[in-house]
């Protein structure tokens, strides 16, 4: 049986870990000269980060006007919409940073969910400047990744079949779920430089010690970058049973 790839970081606490994520970020963005890209996730401590890195401790420090925004799953709701990642995130960060508007990439919300994924997809390779991912030239810095206790990642759904795409960036996840979503397929998760999986709370902790263990087959251990992977887990998360 494999170990999980990737390395792992621990922290004591939520807090703790989303300010360390956003140091990490804020370091990593500095580092890399010329347009930088990251991909977001939504849920709660994702918006903790969102939260610091709009926060006096890091807003003067991280450099806005050269990094762009984009999603890696949205439910297929309004913007304005109590469940819209967007909405989290534009109250989180963008309402409180200095965030060029054009650098602002929000999952289109009208049409069908098809259409939306096929405009997104066009979207995500306006911005690569091409059609065709080139394992060498990933299409993001960084993506941002949140762990469901089932197991799925961005809207990679056990069963569902997203998690066989290959060739589509983006695809419409319609199937036996109270909510449509479009998420980012494997192939668009994968060509980052980093993937940043960000797991806090007791209830995650099974389901991190099974990807943990090795050999497992759950949607977010099938994610492969062609960067490096990390794991930052707060303790409860990381916990032995």
């Amino acid at each position: 049986m494999s170990k999980m790839i990737g390395r792992v970081e621990v922290f004591p606490d939520p807090l703790a870990l989303a300010r360390n994520v956003a140091e990490w970020m804020t370091a990593t963005a500095l580092a890399t000269p010329g347009p930088f890209r990251v991909s977001l996730s939504g849920g709660s401590t994702p918006k903790t980060l969102y939260g610091l890195l709009a926060s006096d401790a890091f807003r003067e420090r991280f450099p806005w006007p050269r990094v762009s925004w984009f999603w890696g799953d949205e439910r297929f709701v309004p913007y304005d919409h109590p469940e819209s990642n967007y909405r989290m995130t534009r109250e989180a960060m963008f309402s409180k940073a200095p965030v060029p508007a054009e650098n602002i990439h929000p999952v289109p919300a009208d049409g069908t969910p098809e259409e939306a994924a096929r405009r997104y997809e066009q979207t995500l390779q306006a911005a690569y400047g091409a059609t065709v991912l080139d394992p060498a030239r990933p299409l993001f810095d960084i993506t941002l990744l949140g762990l469901g206790p089932d197991g799925h990642t961005a809207s990679l759904l056990p069963g569902e079949p997203v998690l066989d795409e290959r060739k589509r960036w983006v695809a419409a996840v319609s199937h036996g779920r109270p909510e449509i979503r479009v998420t980012m397929t494997y192939p668009a998760i994968d060509s980052s430089r980093y993937v940043a999986f960000l797991v806090a709370g007791q209830e995650k902790a099974a389901i991190l010690r099974a990807i943990r263990a090795g050999g497992s087959d759950l949607p977010a251990a099938r994610v492969r970058p062609v960067g490096e992977l990390i794991w930052f887990a707060d303790r409860a998360a990381a916990a032995e049973p």
